[in-house]
């Protein structure tokens, strides 16, 4: 077994609290992927686990063993970061021995574990070059190739993508998917980028300011959100919000002039309410109040970019031969089944 458990972790530094009481369960061979803004802690929940930060409170278990006070050469564990760390004057098959060398391991077998990484992530050819006159996608795979020599029962991932160009990004994102069919490690991967959260993931873990706002598979979170940072933060384009008011037993929402009627149980009459409506989910229509301030078109989808008369935002995905132009005056026709209702004063959802 190498699953990853976090039991109530805490991180302090000094006064300041960064991760609060944090309970976790990621599976043996599950890919379970941290996502969040900048400065929500999902580093830091990392770097404890690889015990590169001591954890102020709690437990972290890996493999059923307690390794909260372990160094991090005794966790089992391997990390692979933002930046490659390759020693330029080796090749890539020595940076990639490197580590078996430094402890002693026969030269038989560190051949055996190199030429085998290497063929899990076709390197063969590379292996005498050195980091110098290899692209940063090479470079990023003899990282994780580095990694796996070394046998870890979980792999970490620190945004090991962030450096790489889009192409590239997409390129690894195959082969880091592809890497975890082939040998079924458990990976835990940190990320900003929803996109590679919601196409690597068995298990994502959205992070805020240090807690767990929620966690779900990829689509769960995305169908079915628990509040609005979660709903705002899965999906590309983001989710449009606006502002709605319970009225005569449905939603009335000003920025499109209507009254929905979602299904669900609304609050008391007058109570305030944030409209949630994805992208998709909208069907633009002639002859409204909304304008259209910018057209995206992308070929297969266009990404219109609304102001309605209330000065709020939208954005409507459009597909088909005829779609909107900047300037136009424009409706939306919209799903009562597929808006999404939030409490405006504690954001959480209802259901």
């Amino acid at each position: 077994m190498s699953g990853v458990t976090l039991d109530t972790v805490v991180k302090r530094y000094g006064d300041t609290q960064v991760i609060h009481g944090v309970d976790l369960q990621v599976e043996d061979g599950e890919f379970c992927v941290f996502v969040g803004p900048s400065g929500c802690g999902k580093s830091t929940l990392l770097r404890m686990i690889a015990g590169l930060e001591e954890t102020t409170e709690g437990a972290i278990r890996i493999g059923g063993r307690d390794v909260t006070r372990a160094e991090p050469a005794d966790r089992g564990v391997a990390m692979v970061f933002q930046t490659y760390a390759l020693y330029p004057h080796m090749t890539v098959e020595e940076n990639m021995g490197f580590g078996l060398r430094m402890n002693g391991h026969p030269k038989a077998e560190i051949r055996e574990k190199v030429s085998e990484a290497s063929r899990i992530l076709k390197l063969d050819e590379y292996l005498k070059r050195k980091p110098a006159a290899l692209s940063g996608g090479q470079r990023q795979r003899v990282a994780i190739g580095r990694a796996i020599v070394r046998g870890p029962e979980v792999f970490l991932f620190d945004e090991p993508l962030s450096n790489l160009d889009a192409e590239l990004r997409v390129e690894m994102r195959v082969e880091i998917a592809r890497l975890h069919k082939e040998i079924g490690a458990t990976m835990v991967y940190v990320t900003h980028d929803q996109v590679e959260a919601m196409t690597l993931a068995d298990k994502i873990v959205v992070l805020r300011a240090g807690h767990i706002e929620q966690v779900g598979a990829p689509l769960d979170l995305y169908r079915d959100p628990d509040n609005r940072f979660v709903a705002g933060f899965i999906g590309s384009p983001a989710m449009n919000f606006v502002a709605g008011t319970v009225r005569g037993g449905g939603v009335h929402v000003p920025a499109l002039g209507t009254t929905v009627s979602p299904p669900v149980a609304l609050p008391s009459e007058g109570t305030n309410m944030i409209v949630g409506l994805r992208p998709e989910h909208l069907e633009m229509a002639p002859g409204g109040d909304l304008g259209v301030d910018l057209t995206e078109a992308l070929g297969g989808v266009s990404y219109a970019y609304l102001t309605a008369p209330t000065g709020e935002k939208l954005i409507v995905e459009e597909r088909g031969d005829v779609r909107s132009s900047e300037g136009d005056r424009v409706g939306v026709a919209i799903d009562p089944a597929r808006l999404y209702l939030f409490d405006a004063a504690t954001e959480r959802r209802l259901r």
